[in-house]
């Protein structure tokens, strides 16, 4: 039975990319696989992996969002009791699993035991495949051992304030896995968080990981050359809602030389505005869709 499933999932696997146009190089706001850091290369994140498509933050969803060409899949954190990161976007587990209570109050064992999947099938039942019931939450390590050093993460690091250590724990594990380096340009690895003081603790810890600073708006979004060059210290982009800016804050952003990066993109008018505006990066749950974009724009 298990051999069956994972040979019905490989067929999902290539019946999705079947729509996937691939695309080796494009112009000066297209997308490369070396996915450098500079202002001539556009990154396309997988949101909590292909998350349009599988059940968010799962090995199902991370599998697809890379064969659809996402340069990085997005990784949050959260912390078990016994101190193990997870990839879970919510502190609570109620919304992607069968099983209730915050993350912080439960073991790694006790959140293995739940269901991560079948949500999906329940709430997307256009997309529902029998794969996805029962799969596990998984940790960051398994995340980084099933994808390896030839993948790259964006990883979030979700209330901090709620997990002392979290960041210590993720550069062990980042140190561990290789996946550390002194060349940002190339980095397998970028860290963003709302929290400026958790990305100041990772820029202590290990000052060569990029980071990314994440701001909320509720209004318009406006901010300061000030605010900016400040950023700057410490972080090589800045990530928000790509429903809050327009085209005169990406221009001053890029002015700064940071990065760009909103979230979640879905629709494809969406994604060329952006593009056309000049930003660096977009985060999607339809990395498929984004890539068509870009195949147009190139």
């Amino acid at each position: 039975m298990k051999q069956l499933k994972k040979i019905s999932f490989s067929l999902l696997v290539l019946l999705l990319m079947s729509t996937v146009v691939s695309v080796n190089s494009i112009g000066a706001k297209g997308k490369s696989k070396e996915a450098e850091f500079n202002s001539n290369r556009f990154l396309s994140i997988a949101h909590r992996g292909a998350s349009g498509h599988a059940p968010e933050h799962t090995l199902a969803a991370y599998k697809l969002g890379e064969g659809m060409q996402a340069d990085y899949i997005e990784v949050d954190l959260q912390m078990t009791k016994d101190g193990v990161l997870i990839a879970m976007h919510d502190e609570k587990v109620n919304r992607t699993t069968d099983g209730s209570g915050y993350v912080k109050d439960m073991t790694l064992a006790e959140i293995k035991k739940l269901d991560a999947g079948s949500w999906f099938n329940r709430a997307y039942p256009e997309k529902a495949q029998p794969e996805f019931e029962g799969l596990q939450v998984s940790t960051l390590e398994e995340v980084i051992e099933t994808f390896g050093k030839g993948s790259r993460y964006y990883i979030e690091t979700k209330a901090p304030s709620v997990y002392p250590g979290m960041e210590q724990e993720l550069v062990r594990i980042l140190e561990k896995h290789k996946l550390t380096g002194q060349n940002a340009q190339s980095s397998k690895v970028l860290v963003q968080s709302f929290s400026q003081e958790s990305l100041l603790t990772m820029h202590d810890l290990k000052p060569e990981i990029p980071l990314v600073q994440l701001i909320s708006y509720s209004k318009p979004a406006v901010i300061s050359d000030l605010e900016l060059e400040h950023i700057k210290e410490y972080a090589i982009g800045v990530g928000m809602s790509h429903t809050k800016i327009d085209r005169s804050y990406v221009e001053q952003v890029r002015h700064h030389g940071l990065l760009i990066h909103p979230y979640t993109v879905n629709e494809r008018a969406d994604m060329e505005r952006l593009i056309d505006w000049g930003v660096t990066g977009i985060f999607t749950n339809y990395p498929e869709v984004l890539e068509a974009v870009l195949k147009k724009k190139g």
